[in-house]
C-alpha cells in the first residue's frame, strides 16, 4: 500500500512538474528532487530528511568537525529515531541514556576529542578560544603547531574559564568536564531537533537534571 501511495504521489508531482514548467520562463525549469518520507527544518538552511533509508543533513552539527563525536552521534541516533521510526519517546531515551553515560564517566575518550584547525598565526586571534589554548599548552609541550594544524582537545574539570580548561589529547590525564559536554556538546545539537518539534532548551536541560515539567508530560510518555 505505501509503495502503491508512492506512485501516486510521484505521478502527481511529475503531472505538477509538467503544469509548471509548461508556463514558467524560457531558461526556468523546476525540477524534481527526492521523495522523503519524513523531515523537519530547524531554519530555512538547517533541516534533516529521509529518503529510503538515507537521512539527508544541512547545516545541523552531525556534519561540523569541531563538534566532540559524542554530540554528533547522540544528534545521529535523535534523527533515526524521529526520521525513521517517529519516535520522539526513543529519542528521549537515547538522549537521556547518553547524559546519564557522561555523568557516570562511561564514555571512551575518544568520543570527547574536540577537533579545530589553526586557520592562522596563534598570535593574531583576537579571541581566544579553547583550541588556541590548547595549541599554546602543546606548543609548551615542544609540538609543532601551525597555520592548519588540526588540534585535539579535551574539556577538564575545573574551576576556570572553559577556554582554560582544553587540554590537549596527548596531555589529558584528569576527569573531563561532563557539565561541559552534557549542555555544550550534547544538548546543543539535539536542542536543534527537539526545538524544531515544539520543545524548549529550558525542557531539554531539565530532561539532564532527571527533572519533569509540565510541558514535557507528552515527550516524556
Amino acid at each position: 500500500m505505501v509503495d502503491n501511495l508512492k506512485k501516486e504521489i510521484l505521478s502527481q508531482v511529475e503531472k505538477f512538474l509538467d503544469y509548471i514548467n509548461n508556463r514558467l520562463p524560457e531558461g526556468m525549469e523546476l525540477e524534481y528532487e527526492g521523495f522523503y518520507q519524513r523531515g523537519f527544518f530547524v531554519t530555512k538552511k538547517r533541516y534533516a530528511l529521509i529518503e529510503d533509508d538515507t537521512i539527508i543533513v544541512k547545516g545541523l552539527e552531525l556534519v561540523r568537525r569541531d563538534w566532540a563525536p559524542i554530540a554528533k552521534k547522540t544528534q545521529q541516533m535523535v534523527l533515526r529515531a524521529i526520521l525513521e521510526e517517529g519516535s520522539p519517546k526513543k529519542a528521549k531515551d537515547i538522549i537521556k541514556k547518553v547524559i546519564k553515560d557522561i555523568k557516570d564517566g562511561n564514555v571512551p575518550v575518544e568520543d570527547l576529542i574536540i577537533h579545530t584547525q589553526i586557520t592562522k598565526n596563534l598570535d593574531e586571534y583576537k579571541q581566544v578560544g579553547p583550541h588556541i589554548i590548547a595549541a599554546k599548552k602543546s606548543l609548551q609541550k615542544g609540538r609543532w603547531i601551525e597555520r592548519g594544524s588540526i588540534i585535539r582537545y579535551i574539556i577538564v574539570k575545573g574551576k576556570e574559564p572553559i577556554s582554560q580548561r582544553a587540554v590537549p589529547v596527548e596531555d589529558f590525564k584528569g576527569e573531563y568536564d561532563p557539565d561541559y559536554y552534557i549542555e555544550n556538546q550534547v544538548l546543543a545539537a539535539v536542542s536543534r531537533i527537539i526545538t524544531s518539534l515544539g520543545y524548549s532548551t529550558d525542557d531539554i536541560l531539565i530532561l539532564a537534571k532527571g527533572e519533569r515539567q509540565s510541558s514535557l508530560d507528552a515527550f516524556l510518555q
